[in-house]
C-alpha cells in the first residue's frame, strides 16, 4: 500500500508538473530560429492557393502560363480549390516587347515551374535581384535544392517570358532587375561542389554549368541591346520599355501626386517633370497629354495624378520606370525622385556587368571555349577602362554615375561606391582611396545609402541589406577585412536588437537610430519578412565569426 502511494505521489507531481509546464508561454525564437523557419513561411509554388496573392493590386487572382504551354494538372487543382482564373500569354516572348502591356489588360502571376522564396509583405513574387540574396541564404542554410530551383525559373523565365523579370507578374514584362544570375549560377555550383566534391559529381554540376551558359549569356546580351545603351559611352543604362505610371503601385497610388507637390513646393529646384494640365482635360486635350504625360485609357493611375495644375511629363515617368529596374525606388541619386534614371551611366549596373563578363570568361573556361574566353576578357577589359573614364573621380576618390545627356558626373554620394571592389573591377589603390571615404556613409546602425537626407527610403537615414552586404563583401575581398567586420557588427545589432522588441526582420533600417522606425515622404512604409536582410544577417554572422585575417595581421595563437 505505501509504495502504491509513493507511486500515485509521484504520478500527481508529474501530472502537475506538465499542467504548469502547458500554462507556461513557449519561448520566444531566436533570431536564427526565425531566419531558419522563415525560409519555409517564405516560399511559394504554383500549388499553392498563398502564391497567387498580390497585395500591389485590386484585381481577383489570375495566373498565366506562357504561349501554348500545356497546363499542368496541379493547376487544374488549384483552380478549383482557390478560385482562380488560368490564362495563356496571347503569344510566344521571345524578347521584352513581344507582348505590350495592352494585350495583357488584367495583370495576374506569371507560371514557374520550381518553389521559389519570396521577400515579404507585399512582395509576394520572385524577384530578380532579391533573390540572389536569398540565395546567399539559403545555401548558408544548406537548402541547395531550393536554391537551385530558384535559379532555374530564371532559365525559365528567360526562355519563356524574354528576359529575368522585374518579378513574376505580367505589369513586369517591361523590365528586368539589377543582373545578378552569373553570379547566383556560380554561387549555387560552388555550394553543390561543397557538397560532393567527388568527381562524379563534378561531372555533374559542370554539365549544369553548360546548361546554364547559355541562358546567361542572354540575360548578358539584354543588358548590351540598344536599349539599355548609354549613349556613347560603352556602358549600360536601366530602361523600363513600358509607359507612362507602373501598375504596381495601385496600392500607394498617391505616390505620383506627392511627387508633384513636392515639385511645387521646391521651386527652385528646375526639372522638366511637371506639365501644366487641367485636372479634368477634354478628349482632346487627354490626347495631347498621351503624348506629352500619359494615356488615361492605359492607366487608371495616370487619370488621378494630377495636382496644383500640373501633370508629370512623359519622360518622368519613363524615368520612374528605370528606377524601379535599378532596384533602387526611391531616391534623389537620378534628380528628384530619380526621375533621370535613364540618362545615367549608373555605377552598379556597370559593376554587375564587368563581373557577368568575368563570370562568363569563367564559364567558358569550365566548358573549353576558348575562343569565347578571350571574347568574354576583352568586353569586361573594355568596360572597366569605360568605368575609369566616366565614373571614377580621382580627385574625390570615388565612383560616380554619370549623365550621358549632358555629358556630366554626378557629385551624389552612393553606397554603390562599393561595387566596383565587390565585382573585382576596382584597383588597388582604388579601393584603398574608397576605403579612406567608409566614415561618409557608415553610421551606428551600419551603411546608410546616401549622404542626402531626400525623405525617400533609399536616401539617408536609411540602410537596406543589399547595399550593406555589397560593401562587406567588397571590403573583404580587397583586404579591410576590419572595416567589413565594423560594418557587419552594426548592421547586424540593428537587426538583432529590433527583433527583440518586435520580433521580425525588416525591409531597411534607420541606421542612424539603429531602430526599424521608418518614416519616408512618399511611397509605402516599412515592410516585414523579410528575405534578403534574413540572409544578409547569416552571410555578416558568418564573417564575424570567421577567423579570416587582413592581409600583414599576426596571428595570435595564444
Amino acid at each position: 500500500m505505501r509504495t502504491f502511494r509513493i507511486f500515485a505521489l509521484l504520478l500527481f507531481l508529474f501530472a502537475d508538473r506538465q499542467v504548469w509546464a502547458q500554462a507556461e508561454p513557449a519561448p520566444e525564437p531566436t533570431i536564427d530560429a526565425y531566419i531558419h523557419h522563415g525560409w519555409d513561411s517564405l516560399s511559394r509554388s504554383m500549388s499553392e492557393c498563398q502564391s497567387l496573392i498580390d497585395p500591389k493590386v485590386t484585381t481577383p487572382p489570375l495566373l498565366y502560363l506562357p504561349f501554348g504551354a500545356p497546363t499542368p494538372i496541379e493547376l487544374l487543382r488549384l483552380r478549383t480549390r482557390c478560385k482562380i482564373e488560368i490564362a495563356h500569354l496571347p503569344h510566344r516572348i521571345q524578347h521584352l516587347g513581344d507582348v505590350k502591356e495592352s494585350e495583357v489588360p488584367r495583370p495576374g502571376l506569371l507560371y514557374l515551374p520550381n518553389r521559389y522564396v519570396v521577400p515579404g509583405g507585399r512582395f509576394n513574387e520572385m524577384f530578380g535581384w532579391d533573390s540572389y540574396f536569398i540565395i546567399l541564404g539559403l545555401l548558408r542554410d544548406g537548402r541547395v535544392d531550393l536554391a537551385r530551383g530558384m535559379v532555374e525559373n530564371f532559365f525559365y523565365e528567360i526562355e519563356n517570358y524574354g528576359a529575368v523579370l522585374n518579378a513574376n507578374r505580367t505589369y513586369f514584362l517591361t523590365r528586368s532587375q539589377p543582373p545578378f544570375l552569373s553570379s547566383m549560377i556560380r554561387a549555387v555550383y560552388d555550394a553543390e561542389i561543397a557538397r560532393d566534391p567527388s568527381p562524379a559529381n563534378r561531372a555533374r554540376q559542370q554539365k549544369w554549368i553548360a546548361h546554364a551558359y547559355p541562358y546567361a549569356h542572354r540575360d548578358h546580351d539584354f543588358w548590351l541591346s540598344s536599349m539599355h545603351r548609354a549613349g556613347q559611352t560603352g556602358l549600360a543604362r536601366y530602361l523600363d520599355i513600358g509607359e507612362g505610371p507602373v501598375p504596381d503601385i495601385a496600392d500607394h497610388s498617391s505616390y505620383y501626386i506627392d511627387v508633384i507637390d513636392w515639385l511645387v513646393a521646391h521651386p527652385d529646384v528646375h526639372t522638366n517633370y511637371l506639365i501644366p494640365a487641367p485636372q479634368n482635360p477634354s478628349a482632346v486635350e487627354w490626347a495631347v497629354l498621351a503624348k506629352t504625360s500619359c494615356d488615361p485609357s492605359h492607366s487608371a493611375v495616370c487619370r488621378l495624378a494630377w495636382s496644383h495644375g500640373n501633370r508629370l511629363s512623359r519622360d518622368f515617368y519613363k524615368g520612374d520606370r528605370a528606377v524601379r529596374e535599378s532596384g533602387f525606388d526611391i531616391s534623389f541619386r537620378f534628380g528628384p525622385f530619380s526621375g533621370s534614371t535613364h540618362h545615367y551611366a549608373a555605377v552598379c549596373l556597370n559593376s554587375l556587368l564587368y563581373k557577368y563578363e568575368r563570370d562568363l570568361a569563367g564559364f567558358a573556361t569550365m566548358l573549353h571555349q576558348t575562343t569565347q574566353v578571350a571574347q568574354w576578357k576583352q568586353e569586361a577589359e573594355a568596360r572597366s577602362r569605360a568605368i575609369n573614364k566616366y565614373l571614377w573621380n580621382a580627385d574625390k576618390g570615388m565612383f560616380f554615375d554619370y549623365d550621358f545627356t549632358t555629358g556630366e558626373q554626378s557629385t551624389y554620394v552612393y553606397a554603390t561606391i562599393f561595387y566596383p571592389l565587390w565585382a573585382g573591377q576596382a584597383t588597388a589603390e582604388q579601393a584603398k582611396a574608397v576605403d579612406a571615404h567608409l566614415d561618409l556613409l557608415d553610421k551606428p546602425g551600419g551603411l546608410v545609402c546616401s549622404t542626402y537626407a531626400s525623405g525617400l527610403q533609399w536616401d539617408l537615414p536609411f540602410g537596406w541589406a543589399p547595399l550593406n552586404w555589397l560593401a562587406v563583401d567588397g571590403l573583404r575581398k580587397t583586404g579591410y577585412l576590419n572595416d567589413a567586420r565594423k560594418v557587419s557588427e552594426e548592421f547586424t545589432h540593428t537587426i538583432r536588437t529590433s527583433f527583440e522588441k518586435e520580433g521580425t526582420i525588416h525591409e531597411k533600417y534607420n541606421v542612424e537610430t539603429g531602430s526599424s522606425n521608418v518614416e519616408i515622404i512618399a511611397g509605402y512604409q516599412n515592410v516585414v519578412g523579410f528575405g534578403w536582410t534574413n540572409a544578409v544577417y547569416v552571410e555578416m554572422e558568418h564573417l564575424l565569426l570567421s577567423k579570416e585575417q587582413e592581409p600583414g595581421e599576426r596571428r595570435n595563437d595564444h
